[in-house]
Parts: structure tokens; C-alpha cells; sequence
């Protein structure tokens, strides 16, 4: 499909696929396979070959397509050779996004699938194939969606596991509809016999789930998948708490959003919403499914749920310091331990939480939290009013505003240019629309995003420009102040609430790693975040010098 006088010698090939079923069917092969043999054809010399797998293509921040971009610049080869526009990005927008990079460093981008454009009038109708692309995955999407909802409607079961204590059943063909398909559970003896005494356990014999999972560990009960072999606390939850039991299932009764405070803030995330909110309970669907105890067992073991959790040690209110911040040397966190014998409080390692009820692989002993909050306040009250710290600080940031004007003409640069991309593309949607190959709201649809990026864009270039043009101060901070001002901060910080001690502990605080024996503190001290000068007659601001004292 590409043109026998244009031979590209150094390419750089790229698969992708977007679910596990296609990584075992084994179609990211099938992807390279076919764009070696093309390459071949062609006389192309594969450089290096980049493969993202189970990645969706609406997604942009994947490992293997970021690594290609970030070589681009490197000059390692001429050209990227992908078997189809869909496998770089199931979105128009991200596809061009992409491939004007790429042209920018001088890199061409082919596809087995999709021969180059030639003109103008090419270069349109590979527009419109994308946006067409994009608008059959939105409706395919809609439609299994339907699909779901409608087989729910109809009391079949939607989902690929069956509950435990249940198997999951599927019939093909029904009178008069040999193309119907019937899902529906079916109890099994063996689970449902677990299920019924775990109930038992806690509504009769008051048991909390932790004991449960003990019980379970001691009469070989393993669960249907578990990597260690034992029960979670978490999956006995979700077990006590599922009104399948009592005979009604539930679809639709949450949904996946993108989480608000991630707990793990990993670069790369193959699904973004790991997260779930409930729906309001009118608008699930419920499914008939065969009752494996009485509505009775299942209330009282409700109850006793929350009378568990209103008498957990775990729930009662204690001050910790470094809660979230501070990690065990074999890597795990630390959890704040409330008194249980005695009236001493302790961060342990969580390793043991993760493998109860089996022994834990970590034997490092507990850290006394509040010797280890002490400790670590007075260090950073030491630092956040020392006068040499607070002087040298000033000066740095009294030497930054000087050459602040320089940097800010150098920083618009790539502003600018960011902005006339952005316009050129909108432009191009605009001249789409004139030529009829989409609707006005499909217009407003693909234009209003790139508005609101031209609109930020231009915020950012008028501060930048007013800032280059803002008077800089002459001189700095005199002794006498500097000194009454550690003074004063020496005197806050020592009548700090601790929610004021906590704010400033996890906005300075990266992570603190440690033992008994010692304590390793990493994070930095920002003069913006916490201290604002207030002198008189001169120049009054607050600092925003980028470099920080780390201790």
C-alpha cells in the first residue's frame, strides 16, 4: 500500500491490544507478524519493536507508546509502522495528536491497513474514517450495555462469576427461539454449606470477621481463588453483605468512576475508574436467584456486623502524627495501633495484616508513635523557624525574581506553539464541517475540548507576560526581621491543634522509613505553602521559590 519509490529503511514497529481474551488469542502476534512480512516487502529495517498489551486504545499514558514518543527524538529511525490506525488509538484526537508529534520530530507514520495520503482530499477522508471508527466503538459499546440491561430485565443473570455458594448455568434455545440464551445460578452444595455456617458464625456465635477467617484457616475451608490459600476479611464482607443469598440478585446497583484520592498513584493505570458509587437503590434491577438462608440469619447477621465495627479497637479515635506517611524497611505501610494492652500507641508493619491468618514474613517490631511524632515535630519545627534557613530561602527567592522576566520569555515558547497547534486543528474540524462530512453538534462536540485547551492556553501566555514585566525588588530581608520572624513562627507552631500539625506533616512529608533504632524522613519545606512575609515599607508578596530544603 505504500508507494514502491519510497523506501523508508529505519522503522520503528508498534502493536497493541486492549483486553486479556485478545492476549490469548494471541492477536498482538498476529499484529507484528503481519507488519515485519509489510516491512519486508518494503526493504524497512526494523529498529525496535514497541508492544503495549492489554491496553485500551482510549487510553493515551501507556508504557510502550510513551517510550516510542520519548525516542522519536533520538533519531534511531525514520519512520513508525503500525498494522492499523485503530491499534495507536481508538480516538480520532489521540491519533492525531500522536502522529503530529511524531511529524514534527520528522518521523512519518504508516499503516499496514491504510495507505499514506496523497493530498489534501486523502488526508480528509482518513478524518473521516477516524471520527467513524470512533463513533462505531461508542455504539457498539451502547449496545452491549443495552444488551445487559435488557437480559436483566428479563431475570438472567449478568455476569462471568458466579457468586459463592452458587455455579453460574447457561442454556442454549428455548421453545420457539433456538437463539435464546438462558443464565441463571444454580446452588451448589458444597459452597452453600460454607456460606450458611459462615453466617451462623456471626450472627449465632457472635464472631468477628477476623475470627471467621481464622476458623476458616483451621478446618482447611480455602476459598474459590485466593494466591495464599486463605480467606480475606474484604471478600467476607462483600460475601456477608450480598443479598443473593436471600434470594435477590442485583445489576446495575453501582458503576465505575475514576477514584478521587487513588491509594497507589501508579504512572501508568490500564483502566482509570477502579472506583465504584453506589446508584440509588430504585434504579437497580433485581433478579430472582434460589435463597441459600432466611431473610432472619441474614438481618442478624447484619446487626452483629455493626456492633462488630462499633466495638473494633481498630474504630477508636487515636492521634497519629504519621499516619499514611511512614512505611516498615521491607516495604509495607505502617498502621497506627491503638491500645490494647496498655496505654501505649504503635506504628506496625501491615504485613501481618496481609497475611493473616498465616504467620507474617516481616518480623520487625513495632515503632512507639508517639516518640516517633515527637521526634519528627520538633525537627520540623526546628527547621520552619531557623533564622539561617528562613534568610537563605529569602535569598534565593529574591534572586529568582530577578531573572524571572528572562525565563519567562524562553517558558512562552512552547505556549505559543502549543496554541497555533491547537488552532490549526480546530481550523481543520471547522473546514470538515464545511464540507459536510459531520453534524453541527458533532462539530461542537469535537471543537469544545480544544476551545477550552486554546482558552487555558492563553491564560497561561498573559500571566507569563505579566509576571516578565513585574517590578523586582532591590534588596532583601534585614537580620532584625528575619530573626522576629522565626520568633513568632517558633511560638505558632508550638500551640498548633494537631489537625494543624497533621496538614503540615502530609504536605511536607513524603515518606518516613524506619525501625526502632532510627528514623529516615524524606520530603521538603516550600516557604509558599507556609510562610508569607509581612514587612514594613517594602516590598510585601508571598515566596514562590521552586527549590526547597530537604531534610
Amino acid at each position: 500500500m505504500i508507494e514502491e519509490n519510497k523506501i523508508v529503511k529505519r522503522v520503528a514497529v508498534y502493536g497493541r491490544v486492549s483486553t486479556a481474551r485478545q492476549e490469548e488469542e494471541e492477536t498482538i502476534k498476529t499484529q507484528l507478524v503481519a507488519t515485519r512480512e509489510f516491512a519486508a516487502q518494503k526493504s524497512f529495517t526494523i529498529i525496535q519493536e514497541y508492544v503495549d498489551e492489554g491496553w485500551s486504545g482510549t487510553i493515551l499514558a501507556r508504557p510502550g507508546l510513551d517510550q516510542l514518543r520519548a525516542d522519536a527524538s533520538k533519531g534511531l529511525w525514520d519512520a513508525v509502522l503500525i498494522y492499523d490506525p485503530d491499534r495507536l488509538a481508538r480516538r480520532y484526537f489521540f491519533q492525531e495528536l500522536v502522529m503530529d508529534e511524531l511529524r514534527e520530530q520528522g518521523i512519518e507514520t504508516l499503516f499496514v491497513t491504510v495507505a499514506p495520503s496523497k493530498n489534501q482530499e486523502d488526508q480528509l477522508l482518513y478524518g473521516v474514517r477516524g471520527v467513524f471508527a470512533e463513533y462505531e466503538r461508542m455504539k457498539i459499546t451502547e449496545r452491549f450495555r443495552l444488551g445487559r440491561v435488557r437480559k436483566a430485565k428479563e431475570g438472567h443473570i449478568v455476569t462471568s462469576c458466579a457468586a459463592y455458594g452458587y455455579k453460574l448455568i447457561t442454556r442454549k434455545g428455548k421453545l420457539g427461539d433456538a437463539n435464546f440464551i438462558q443464565t441463571h445460578y444454580e446452588i451448589d452444595e458444597t459452597e452453600a454449606r460454607v456460606v450458611r455456617m459462615i453466617f451462623s458464625w456471626i450472627a449465632d456465635d457472635r464472631l468477628t470477621t477476623r475470627q471467621v477467617v481464622k476458623r476458616l484457616q483451621k478446618e482447611g475451608i480455602m476459598p474459590r481463588r485466593s494466591k495464599r490459600g486463605v480467606w480475606n476479611t474484604s471478600t467476607l464482607n462483600t460475601l456477608l453483605r450480598n443479598k443473593t443469598y436471600i434470594g435477590e440478585a442485583h445489576y446495575g446497583s453501582s458503576y465505575a468512576v475514576v477514584p478521587v484520592n487513588p491509594r497507589i498513584k501508579e504512572g501508568y493505570r490500564k483502566v482509570k475508574k477502579t472506583s465504584r458509587k453506589i446508584r440509588p437503590e430504585e434504579e437497580w434491577i433485581k433478579i430472582a436467584t434460589p435463597p441459600l438462608i432466611s431473610e432472619d440469619l441474614f438481618n442478624s447477621t447484619q446487626k452483629q456486623l455493626k456492633i462488630n465495627y462499633e466495638l473494633s479497637q481498630r474504630n477508636r479515635k487515636n492521634e497519629y502524627l504519621l499516619s499514611g506517611k511512614i512505611k516498615c524497611v521491607c516495604g509495607n505501610s505502617r498502621a497506627g495501633e491503638g491500645p490494647q494492652h496498655g496505654k501505649h500507641l504503635y506504628y506496625r508493619c501491615t504485613a501481618r495484616v496481609h497475611a493473616y491468618p498465616l504467620p507474617p514474613e516481616c518480623q520487625e517490631r513495632g515503632i512507639n508513635a508517639r516518640i516517633a511524632d515527637g521526634l519528627l515535630w520538633s525537627r520540623v519545627t526546628e527547621f520552619m523557624s531557623s533564622p539561617k534557613l528562613i534568610a537563605q530561602q529569602a535569598e534565593r527567592w529574591m534572586d529568582s525574581r530577578t531573572t524571572k522576566a528572562t525565563n519567562t520569555s524562553i517558558n512562552i515558547e512552547p505556549l505559543q506553539k502549543e496554541l497555533l497547534k491547537l488552532e490549526k486543528q480546530e481550523a481543520r474540524y471547522v473546514s470538515a464541517y464545511g464540507e459536510g462530512v459531520f453534524s453541527l453538534d458533532k462539530l461542537r462536540e469535537l471543537t469544545q475540548p480544544l476551545k477550552e485547551q486554546i482558552v487555558n492556553l492563553k491564560g497561561q501566555i498573559a500571566k507569563a507576560e505579566m509576571a516578565s514585566a513585574e517590578q523586582i525588588p532591590s534588596s532583601v530581608l534585614t537580620k532584625k526581621e528575619v530573626k522576629e520572624f522565626a520568633e513568632r513562627a517558633a511560638i505558632n507552631l508550638s500551640n498548633l491543634n494537631f489537625e494543624s500539625k497533621r496538614a503540615i506533616v502530609m504536605s511536607i512529608v513524603d515518606k518516613v522509613v524506619g525501625t526502632q533504632e532510627a528514623l529516615h524522613v524524606y520530603g521538603h519545606i516550600s516557604l509558599k505553602n507556609h510562610v508569607k512575609f509581612e514587612t514594613n515599607d517594602r516590598y510585601c508578596g508571598a515566596p514562590e521559590c521552586g527549590e526547597v530544603d530537604s531534610f
